[in-house]
């Protein structure tokens, strides 16, 4: 992911230097950008890394525990003491050899008593190897895998509602800038008929009403198109912000890493637009590549492979060990062991029993949400699939009204300019030339937001 960063980063960066006023971004790229600058996403790509390095810690469970020990201590009195009384016990007689050892001590130096363990150190190195711990190594290893998979289909969901995001934004601002060729077409219109009416006018053939009526309508378009004009900014600005592309809002302020936001174009129209049986992939299918569906057996996976290692807990336990060492207490030696152990936890067994019950009801409640949640996800599909054809449907009457509403304005247009139709109804028949533009646009987004979510799940 690193590199795709810096890949991108080059690539942009030399985009810009390449042409500060003008900058082009097609869907792909715009996708491509989110990748790397959404946040979310990128939380959810670390989140498949932390089950990636969690798969590598259980996998470390196969492997022998090692350690290295040391212990020491120093008394301030010997903890074992002997002279003759400890030995000898209390008797009388025994005074007396306690009294010849003393003298013995002050003429020779010879010990009257025995002291040990005034100081001490050991220092040892443990291996221990699991043999058998009632599986729960190795279902702990499938669980983890588990949850890798699971990592990897949320980010692929997210990776989809990420670029579904995208691509909403980015034909939103494609239907207002195509609004836009629209009412710039209206307004070349009607400044060929403000050149009429003028001639007209100062011809003596017509009143001024028609040119007021013109000069009406070419206020109004303008205020529509200022209007358009800030929404196209606001949406830009929203898209550009969700993908990290730098800009400036001010003409003056802007340079060749943060361009002016109007000298953003995209690239990308409607043209590729096909009909849904373009798109059409049966119903079984798309259920069993949906990540939601994965999600679900993956849920019903971990829940049985948890209901496994709970076993586990109740099976014997065989572990293999060595140690070898130096101690220093009584007498410096190395020594070094080999041991076995087993564990056979009895008292464990009623309790264990209640939790496998509740687990293997966690199961039966996994596998019923599985069943349920799999017929939504069916009945989602065929519902993304009916919008998609509705969609479609609009979109195809809303063309052939933009088609009829073309030939009526120059139908209208040829019978103004012989004098048949008034000037108020040939500037009406244009307004639903627009509406119908407007409609069709519309029509456009729907259909390309439909598509996105049927694609999306595929």
């Amino acid at each position: 992911m690193k590199n795709r960063i810096i890949i991108l980063a080059l690539f942009f960066s030399w985009g810009l230097s390449a042409a500060a006023q003008s900058v082009n971004l097609s869907l792909q790229q715009c996708k491509e950008m989110a990748s790397v600058a959404d946040p979310y996403l990128k939380n959810s790509y670390l989140d498949l890394l932390s089950a990636k390095s969690q798969k590598k810690e259980a996998f470390a469970e196969y492997f022998p525990k090692v350690s290295i020990n040391s212990f020491g201590f120093w008394s301030y009195n010997p903890l074992i003491r002997l002279d003759a009384y400890s030995i000898l016990g209390n008797d009388p007689w025994v005074g007396k050899v306690d009294n010849a050892l003393k003298e013995l001590n002050k003429e020779f130096g010879t010990p009257y008593e025995i002291t040990m363990l005034d100081y001490g150190f050991t220092a040892s190195l443990m291996v221990v190897q699991p043999l058998f711990v009632g599986g729960r190594i190795i279902k702990g290893n499938q669980l983890a895998k588990v949850g890798v998979q699971a990592a990897q289909n949320q980010y692929n969901i997210q990776v989809r509602q990420t670029n579904e995001q995208v691509e909403q934004s980015y034909w939103e601002i494609v239907a207002l800038e195509q609004k836009m060729k629209t009412l710039d077409h209206l307004q070349e219109l009607l400044e060929s008929l403000q050149k009429d009416a003028q001639a007209a006018v100062d011809a003596g053939l017509t009143t001024d009403t028609d040119l007021l009526l013109v000069k009406i309508k070419k206020n109004e378009l303008r205020s529509g198109k200022i209007e358009l004009q800030g929404g196209i900014r606001l949406l830009k600005m929203k898209l550009f912000n969700s993908i990290g592309q730098k800009y400036s809002f001010l003409e003056s302020l802007s340079d060749s890493t943060a361009p002016y936001v109007d000298s953003i174009r995209l690239s990308d129209d409607f043209r590729n637009l096909l009909s849904p049986e373009n798109y059409y992939k049966s119903e079984e299918q798309m259920l069993q590549e949906m990540d939601e569906g994965k999600l679900l057996s993956l849920m019903v996976q971990a829940k049985e492979l948890e209901k496994r290692m709970a076993l586990g807990e109740v099976l014997p336990q065989v572990m293999l060990g060595a140690s070898t060492g130096y101690s220093h207490i009584t007498e410096s030696q190395f020594n070094g062991t080999v041991f076995a152990t087993i564990s056979i936890p009895i008292s464990d067994w009623g309790k264990a029993s209640h939790k496998l019950k509740r687990l293997e009801n966690q199961v039966q409640k996994a596998q019923n949400e599985q069943e349920y949640l799999q017929s939504m996800l069916l009945l989602q599909i065929r519902q993304l699939w009916l919008d998609l054809n509705i969609c479609w449907d609009k979109m195809s009457v809303a063309a052939e009204s933009v088609e009829m509403a073309k030939s009526s304005v120059e139908k209208q247009t040829n019978e103004y300019q012989a004098g048949l139709v008034s000037m108020s109804d040939l500037l009406t028949t244009q307004s639903s030339l627009f509406e119908a533009v407007e409609v069709y646009l519309n029509a456009q987004i729907e259909y390309s937001k439909a598509l996105t979510d049927y694609l999306g799940r595929q």
